[in-house]
């Protein structure tokens, strides 16, 4: 007897077994680099990183990764990069807003101006370089045909 299963059921099985795939790219030596690059090595903005700002740093960047990768396909079949980019900019703002909140309610702000625009480009230069790294590790597996 064979089991029925939806088309989407099958569609999410195969997007997860995906997804582990790529996960494998990535290091944590690599994230606590990129954190500490976008964050950690000036106090100007005024937050102290601890391990809850870097765990939720983790988990944007794990996002913005899937993403890019998740919108590669398109850049495999033509498109630009930045058209591709496009498709996503709803759900990468969303990632942006949410690095972005989770810092000021996590962190420990000194004197400096709570909603600081240069924390803003920092999260949005964080979000951007992750789902550029997923896009590249994407179209690669697409090229090598491990999609």
């Amino acid at each position: 007897m064979n089991v029925i299963t939806t088309l989407k059921e099958r569609q999410r099985e195969k997007q997860v077994k995906y997804e582990r795939r790529l996960l494998r790219d990535l290091s944590i030596e690599n994230m606590k680099k990129r954190v500490f690059q976008h964050f950690g090595s000036d106090k100007s903005i005024g937050i102290y990183f601890s391990d809850v700002l870097e765990e939720g740093c983790f988990d944007i960047a794990i996002e913005a990764f899937l993403l890019g990768a998740r919108f590669s396909k398109f850049g495999y079949y033509g498109e630009s990069e930045d058209m591709a980019r496009l498709r996503c900019a709803q759900e990468e703002k969303h990632l942006i807003d949410t690095l972005f909140n989770f810092i000021l309610y996590w962190g420990k702000v000194g004197d400096i101006d709570l909603y600081s625009e240069d924390l803003y480009y920092r999260c949005t230069a964080y979000v951007e370089v992750w789902w550029k790294d997923g896009f590249g590790k994407g179209e690669k597996r697409y090229k090598m045909r491990l999609h």
